[in-house]
Formats: C-alpha cells, sequence, structure tokens
C-alpha cells in the first residue's frame, strides 16, 4: 500500500475552481487525491499522470448512485466527497465531456446550498453578536478590564469569540462567494477550471494557522487553570509563600488560632490559602486567616479580640499591568467608599503604594516589578506594620 501525504488545502472549500486547478497540478507530481478534511486532503503517491478533476455540488450531502453511474458513464469516476461537494476524475486522455454543459442550469443546482450556507452565516453571526455581548460585558461592566483578564475569565472568553468571529466570517464569505459563482453561472460564465491557486494558498495556510493555534489555546488554556488551581488548609507555622501571615502582623506571643467556623474538603476556610494560574498572571495566591488573643477585648469592648487577614499576590506576566491591575482591585474592594479615601504614599521598596484605614481596618494596595499585593487586615496593629510585611513579602 502506498505511503498517504497529506497537504494542506489551496484554499477554502467553495473556491471550486482553485481546488479543481490544484488536483491535476498534484496528480501531475504523482500525488493522486483519496480524501479531503476540513484543512487538509490525503493523497497516495504514485506514477505522475495527466488527470482532470471536476467537483459537483449537492442540496444534500450525499450524492446519489444514479447521479455518480451517470457520470461514470461519461468517463468521471467519483473520488470522495466533503459536504456538499464531490470530486470526480477523469483520464486527461479521456477527453471526457465536462459534467455540466450549461452554466445556467449548473446554477440552479447551487440554489438550496446558498440558502442553506446564508441561513448559516446569519446564525453564526448573531451567535457572535451575543458572544460580543457577553465578552463586553466580563471586560467593562464592572471597570475593571485588567483585573478580569489576570483572573483569566476574559482571556478564556475572548480567544473562544475570536473563534466564533472566525467562523462567522468563514460562514459568511462562504455565503457570498456561493452567491457570486451562481450570478456568474446565470450570465453564461463558466467556472474556470484552471483558477490560480497559490496565492490563496498561502492566505489560506496563515488562517489555518491562526485557528489552529486559538483552538489549542481555547484548550489547553481551561486545563492548565483546572489543573494548577487548588485550596488548602493554612498551615500555623509560616511557609515560604508570597503573603502577609496574621502572626507578622500582631506580633503577640498569644495570638491562637480562631477555632473553625466553616470546614469542606477538608479546608478550614477561615484559615486557608487558594493558588491558581492565568495566562498573564502565572502565580496567583488568596489567603484568609483569623485568630484571637484569649483574654484580650477589642478597643471598643465590643467583644473577644479576633483579627483577621486577607492577602491577594499576582505575579504577571507583563510588568506594565501592575499599575493598573492595583487600579483595578481597588475599585472592586472599595464597596461604596470614596476613591478619595485611598491615599497614595511613597515607599522605597515599592514602585506603586496606596493605602486605606478605616477604623480597625486596614487596606494596603502595592506593587513593585512584576508583582501585585493586595492585603485587608483587620485589627489593632498600625497601618505601619501591615505595610512593612507587604514590603518584605513581595519581593
Amino acid at each position: 500500500m502506498n505511503k498517504p501525504v497529506y497537504k494542506l488545502r489551496p484554499s477554502d472549500y467553495w473556491r471550486i475552481g482553485e481546488h479543481e486547478s490544484w488536483f491535476p497540478d498534484m496528480a501531475a507530481q504523482g500525488l493522486f487525491l483519496k480524501k479531503m478534511g476540513i484543512h487538509f486532503a490525503r493523497f497516495e503517491k504514485s506514477e505522475p499522470r495527466k488527470m482532470r478533476y471536476r467537483i459537483d455540488v449537492t442540496a444534500k450531502k450525499t450524492i446519489s448512485t444514479e447521479q455518480i453511474e451517470t457520470y461514470a458513464d461519461r468517463g468521471w469516476d467519483i473520488v470522495t466527497s466533503y459536504g456538499n461537494f464531490h470530486v470526480f476524475s477523469s483520464p486527461e486522455e479521456l477527453e471526457a465531456p465536462e459534467l455540466h454543459t450549461d452554466p445556467a442550469e449548473q446554477s440552479y443546482k447551487l440554489k438550496k446550498l446558498d440558502k442553506k450556507l446564508a441561513f448559516n452565516a446569519g446564525a453564526v453571526i448573531v451567535v457572535l453578536m451575543l458572544m460580543i455581548g457577553m465578552m463586553t460585558s466580563i471586560w467593562f461592566l464592572d471597570g475593571i478590564p485588567t483585573y478580569a483578564m489576570v483572573d483569566g475569565a476574559a482571556i478564556q472568553l475572548t480567544i473562544f469569540t475570536l473563534l466564533i468571529a472566525y467562523m462567522a466570517y468563514h460562514s459568511l464569505v462562504a455565503a457570498l462567494s456561493i452567491r457570486a459563482l451562481r450570478k456568474r453561472l446565470v450570465e453564461g460564465k463558466p467556472i474556470d477550471h484552471r483558477a490560480p491557486w497559490k496565492k490563496h494558498h498561502l492566505i489560506h495556510t496563515a488562517a489555518a494557522f491562526l485557528f489552529t493555534v486559538l483552538a489549542g489555546a481555547s484548550a489547553v488554556i481551561p486545563f492548565m487553570q483546572l489543573v494548577k488551581m487548588d485550596t488548602k488548609t493554612l498551615p500555623e507555622t509560616s511557609e515560604d509563600l508570597p503573603i502577609v501571615r496574621l502572626a507578622e502582623v500582631e506580633q503577640n506571643p498569644e495570638l491562637v488560632r480562631s477555632e473553625i467556623v466553616y470546614m469542606s474538603d477538608n479546608v478550614d476556610w477561615g484559615n486557608r490559602y487558594s493558588y491558581k494560574w492565568s495566562l498573564l498572571a502565572p502565580v496567583q495566591y488568596e489567603t484568609d486567616e483569623s485568630g484571637q488573643v484569649p483574654g484580650k477585648q477589642w478597643n471598643d469592648g465590643s467583644g473577644d479580640y479576633s483579627p483577621g487577614i486577607h492577602t491577594q499576590f499576582y505575579k504577571l506576566t507583563f510588568p506594565g499591568m501592575a499599575d493598573n491591575l492595583v487600579s483595578d482591585l481597588i475599585k472592586r474592594y472599595k464597596y461604596g467608599n470614596s476613591q478619595d479615601e485611598y491615599r497614595k504614599k511613597n515607599h522605597p521598596d515599592l514602585d506603586l503604594l496606596i493605602v486605606h484605614v478605616e477604623k480597625d481596618m486596614k487596606e494596603v494596595f502595592a506593587s513593585r516589578g512584576d508583582s501585585v499585593m493586595y492585603v485587608r487586615y483587620h485589627g489593632n496593629a498600625k497601618v505601619g506594620t501591615v505595610i512593612d510585611n507587604v514590603a518584605k513579602k513581595i519581593h
């Protein structure tokens, strides 16, 4: 058995004349068509031979046995089918008569396919509009586009929308091309069976490569996010994590961990750390930690002293996104507070530092190089202590 040879198709499936020109060129090199795929054609290697190829189009994806036998009697053998397109071949020396001698009749055969492609194009465009609406809402409805990208959901939806856009463009061009072909046939202009194909081959190659990259990314990125995502109970002893620990801020040897309030999947959610991955922030941590000091009360006498701390850390792929991410984190967590309540401060070890203090609650937003950290602390310690720990851990 001859070893199969795969070639990227020179153009889109609806360019009938270009395919009818490409197949004989391949046969002249000893490559004979056996199967057509979405982007590739399968050939078998043999002795070079001069061949003619013609493509017949039907309203349905199958062609009748009677039609195949009729063409065979006229010297044309069925080779393969792809969608509504059916490829026939005949040795050049046989001088078989054309499958279609009346362009107007051939145009009529394309009428149902024309309507089908127009409907498909309209349906895909509607889906595209819905996807664009969803993407726009995720990116801009909350006014935090950088956070949405870093979190990963916006990137995945954007890639999927680009895939739908490619399909919509592909469907629309197919519908318009078949309609234009019908118009030429009605005018009595037959299909050019030797249409040049090399120009569109380059375009189709680039489009196929881009589509493959996007399709691969749409599959790989969610898998990576799922594999690299986990939540565990935060150990009481410090680990080498880029987070601010409650004990480091409180600096009180009497501090103990709070009793478990909610336990699920063997995780103490009051004292946990989560990590995940995204294309724009391959290292992300989010932690919650709560404690108490036996016998100590809040300054206002409202109850037992039970401080807590929440940390978010991002190591970005592109350092230039850091300032925008800090801005988006402020918008995400300001909960109705005025922007004026968030004060920018200078620190020798930080590129950007913004602080918000409200009674016992202190928030610190900071960046250095490609790293961003957000810390929300509820307790009696000074905000300066929180800042010092952020500057130490963000490195």
